[in-house]
């Protein structure tokens, strides 16, 4: 079936508290795109973010970000007061300013916390005792790194004091608030999924050094005696960074991971598929080959790459959990090995209509009279300008230099037949009339915004995933419109 829809992390919804959260303004948007006859919202990784904001660097890569839950909720279970929520500082409506809001919304977490804790007969209890052990196997270990993390003031673990233990009770708020997250996070999805509107989530490849994951299983990762990276992720030279891109993340122990037939990525996975509809493999190459940079190096410039675990990998998931919902974000330096990878496993690859146009070559794979039924097709990703930010731009945050930029944008006009007043329509239009099974676009190219809304410029350190709509700008005549263009290219469906 033909499909549509919008990329949109819940922190960039609106509302009164500084971030977007799973409460009321998330079922407004579920309705929005039901109303403009859109089946797939895609999201960015849920969990906690330990360093720069940012959704692909967690300390968890199970948990929940609890800064998502909602506070109204938390207020309509009696957890709360309502003059708690009627004291609230102003914070900005486009914009999260985290350094406010994460302060003030774990102050108010802790609260629910203990009162739901300290209420023995509060109506919840019961399935928070079932849902600590169903999820015992991940949660326990979360809790406790969780609780010792914040008594350690969120110093990395490697720099933990000796007989340095968490207050009484602090894991099990922990393990309350992971309890609250999925609870509200399922309510949304069952929201969604009545409305025949698919969740898609995206699976890291790799997790943060500082991280439950590995500080509870480092003989899963290459690690020193000291627990420290032997060596660190990330891609080399691209159109992103002249020096490559440092991730820093810890790499795996591919072999030790194997000897237990992907248990740890097995459990990963199974615990995603509860809840999302799809997984967005995030760097699907680095299961074919991934890039090693020696722990120290100042740039990416000076890594190579190593063999990754391949089919091995996939045959164990599918084994174990049957046929599986990923679509492999195939960008970047793509060897035909990683391309014969996913077409193996039957995998939809990537299409990004912003890399499109620096070439005229007829054959280019990016071209959408080059597309295959089996893809998906983006105007732009979160590591994407905005569709009209890439259009204004003169190459800046790429490798491109001003005149390579400017004959991109000339043949990208002519290619799609237009004067460039609507540019963003002109590129919903391209990827919604093409063959890809699924087409999908940022709310922010919906809306016609520019750079200033741009998600997240890669390689940069700081000024990232800030970016936040406001309710009224989802108008009728958005919604009309968008929902126009997807009956007429077949992608509605009563």
């Amino acid at each position: 079936m033909r499909i549509s829809g919008v990329l949109l992390h819940p922190t960039s919804l609106p509302g009164r508290f500084g971030i977007g959260d799973l409460g009321e303004a998330a079922y407004r948007f579920a309705d929005f795109l039901e109303q403009s006859g859109q089946r797939l919202w895609q999201i960015l990784p849920l969990g906690p973010p330990c360093l720069g904001n940012s959704p692909y660097q967690s300390y968890s890569s199970i948990a929940g970000n609890p800064v998502l839950i909602s506070l109204e909720g938390l207020a309509r279970e009696g957890l709360i007061a309502a003059g708690d929520l009627e004291n609230a500082p102003s914070f900005p409506a486009r914009r999260v300013d985290y350094d406010s809001v994460v302060p003030f919304k774990r102050t108010l977490l802790k609260k629910a916390a203990r009162n739901f804790l300290a209420d023995r007969t509060h109506a919840l209890h019961e399935e928070f005792r079932d849902f600590c052990a169903r999820k015992k196997d991940w949660l326990d270990a979360f809790a406790e790194f969780a609780a010792l993390r914040e008594a350690h003031g969120n110093a990395s673990w490697v720099e933990w004091a000796r007989g340095v233990r968490a207050e009484p009770g602090e894991a099990l708020e922990q393990k309350f608030l992971q309890f609250i997250f999925f609870l509200q996070w399922g309510a949304l999805k069952s929201h969604c999924n009545q409305r025949r509107i698919q969740i898609m989530g995206d699976i890291p490849i790799f997790v943060a050094h500082d991280s439950a994951d590995v500080w509870a299983s480092p003989e899963l990762f290459d690690l020193d005696e000291r627990g420290m990276p032997n060596h660190i992720a990330g891609v080399p030279p691209d159109y992103f960074s002249a020096t490559g891109q440092l991730w820093g993340n810890p790499l795996y122990r591919w072999d030790a991971m194997e000897r237990d037939g992907f248990r740890w990525w097995i459990d990963r996975v199974r615990f995603m598929l509860d809840q999302v509809d799809l997984i967005r493999l995030d760097h699907f190459r680095g299961f074919e080959k991934f890039y090693r940079i020696p722990a120290g190096e100042r740039t990416a410039a000076n890594g190579c790459w190593v063999e990754g675990p391949g089919d091995r990998l996939f045959a164990a998931l599918e084994k174990a959990l049957g046929k599986l919902p990923f679509i492999a974000e195939d960008l970047g330096y793509i060897t035909p090995e990683v391309h014969a990878l996913r077409e193996r496993w039957g995998l939809p690859g990537m299409r990004v209509l912003q890399f499109a146009f620096g070439n005229e070559s007829p054959d280019d794979p990016f071209k959408p009279h080059n597309f295959i039924r089996n893809c998906v097709v983006y105007t732009g990703t979160h590591d994407n300008d905005t569709t009209l930010g890439w259009f204004r731009s003169g190459g800046e945050g790429t490798t491109q230099s001003p005149e390579q930029a400017r004959a991109e944008r000339e043949f990208a006009l002519r290619y799609l037949d237009s004067d460039g007043r609507e540019i963003h329509w002109d590129f919903i239009r391209a990827a919604i009339s093409s063959v890809a099974r699924i087409a999908a676009f940022p709310l922010q190219d919906v809306l016609g915004l520019g750079a200033e809304a741009r998600m997240n410029t890669p390689a940069r350190p700081d000024g990232n995933w800030d970016w936040r709509f406001e309710q009224e700008q989802l108008t009728d005549e958005v919604r009309a419109r968008l929902r126009d263009i997807t009956r007429i290219y077949g992608r509605m469906h009563s």
